[in-house]
């Protein structure tokens, strides 16, 4: 069997079978299956079919392991840097960090299984050597752990808000202020389970920016993380109503430019190296196309 994953219920009043599907992109059909077998409880026990949800409710959900398997591929990879402990590479835009339902292969964990072989098991089967991931269409700097040792040692920085990330985006329209702090709480939108939302409850979601450049109808801004929730630049960008451009997600629903994905880059890491205690910054260059936009942007001025 696969590792378990657990879900812990933001917004009550759905049926496990709805949720589930909505969060993990599968059938019901499949969910319930999985339900019959004993590969979802709810907290802790099995459960009646058509349970409704209630805040608060922890959902564990195990798979068969050969629903989701990681394989080496041949696949291009920047390393930025690597040594007995750990890897830093640069995650190309598209690229998802670990297979999942409906994409088994040409994600980032194929990639580096092929070029390292053997990476830290404690991400589990599909997730060897992640310790932190970005989004499919972000680009940028990412940790890998290649022993169990240093996972833990990243994984636990990261929990104490050690690691620093520097993140570079283009922003739809002008931020009034050149710098400041978005502190919200967020949790998985109502409307739709896929999607992170600000929300009343949920989870503390802090986030600082400051703006590099400006133009005409478009801001060049860098932003710090101080939590890591799942989309928080992208939904605190729209909070404050200036979402990422590209972002088809969180974004303008007609877009000025062709592109693949959100103008978002994961620029730079600092962390301390698990073995020796070193402090560590590696930095990724901007892709191509976000520069090509940036020199549109700034021939808009001219």
């Amino acid at each position: 069997m696969a590792e378990p994953v657990t879900y812990t219920v933001e917004c009550g009043g759905e049926r496990i079978d709805v949720y589930l599907s909505a969060l993990t992109g599968k059938t019901r059909s499949y969910i319930k299956q999985l339900s019959d077998c004993g590969g979802v409880l709810l907290n802790g026990e099995r459960f009646k079919c058509g349970k409704i949800l209630k805040t608060g409710d922890v959902l564990t959900v195990t798979e068969e392991e050969k629903t989701l398997n990681a394989e080496p591929e041949e696949l291009p990879l920047e390393v930025i840097y690597e040594d007995d402990d750990l890897a830093v590479v640069n995650k190309r835009q598209g690229m998802s960090v670990h297979p999942g339902a409906g994409n088994k292969s040409g994600t980032l964990v194929n990639a580096l299984l092929y070029r390292f072989g053997k990476l830290s098991a404690a991400g589990g089967e599909i997730r060897p050597g992640i310790v932190h991931r970005l989004d499919k269409d972000t680009s940028g700097v990412l940790l890998v752990a290649k022993n169990d040792k240093a996972h833990l040692s990243l994984s636990n920085q990261l929990s104490r808000r050690e690691v620093k990330k520097k993140y570079l985006a283009v922003l739809e329209g002008n931020v009034k202020s050149d710098e400041g702090e978005i502190r919200t709480y967020m949790g998985r939108s109502p409307r739709d389970r896929k999607k992170m939302a600000v929300l009343p409850q949920g989870k503390e979601a802090i986030t600082f920016y400051k703006v590099l450049q400006r133009f005409r109808s478009n801001c060049f801004a860098e932003f710090y993380i101080k939590t890591g929730r799942t989309h928080q630049i992208r939904v605190h960008a729209q909070y404050i109503g200036h979402p990422v451009v590209g972002d088809k997600t969180y974004g303008y629903s007609k877009q000025k430019f062709s592109l693949n994905g959100q103008l978002l880059h994961a620029a730079q890491i600092t962390f301390k190296h698990p073995s020796t205690g070193e402090e560590l910054t590696f930095m990724a260059p901007l892709p191509d196309y976000f520069k090509e936009v940036l020199t549109k942007l700034e021939r808009e001025g001219e």
